[in-house]
């Protein structure tokens, strides 16, 4: 599990391997990951979007930006946590994810991004 905070705001972020399968005659590598967002601020925030920048060992980066986090955009009081799952396929064993959340804080109403710290995506079959 990796972890950074950034203005009282905790990410943490656990990834899983889930295997291969074979799409349009080329291999594919599954991988999951769960997010948890935890507000260590004193003020209420929202996330509103995300911003993903994704590597393939055998392609170029991906970038990824979208509404929310799957389909929700969670306000996070004081103390509150918000874990969600989702999940990537690559065309190699080995890869990598980071990026950020733009987010609001309530009290001074103003937006501010949260970075998603690098993680890494790698079957465990290439791994030494």
């Amino acid at each position: 599990m990796v972890s950074q905070i950034t203005r009282g705001i905790k990410i943490s972020v656990l990834t899983s391997f889930e295997g291969t399968y074979f799409k349009n005659y080329k291999i594919h590598y599954a991988f999951t990951y769960q997010v948890t967002i935890e507000n260590q601020s004193k003020d209420s925030v929202q996330l509103n979007s995300r911003h993903w920048e994704i590597y393939d060992a055998l392609n170029d980066m991906e970038m990824v930006d979208g509404e929310g986090v799957i389909g929700k955009k969670p306000v996070l009081k004081p103390g509150e946590a918000y874990t969600y799952s989702s999940g990537c396929l690559l065309s190699s064993p080995i890869g990598a994810m980071k990026g950020h959340f733009n987010m609001v804080n309530f009290t001074s109403t103003r937006s501010f991004k949260v970075e998603i710290p690098s993680f890494k995506l790698g079957a465990p079959f290439a791994l030494n």
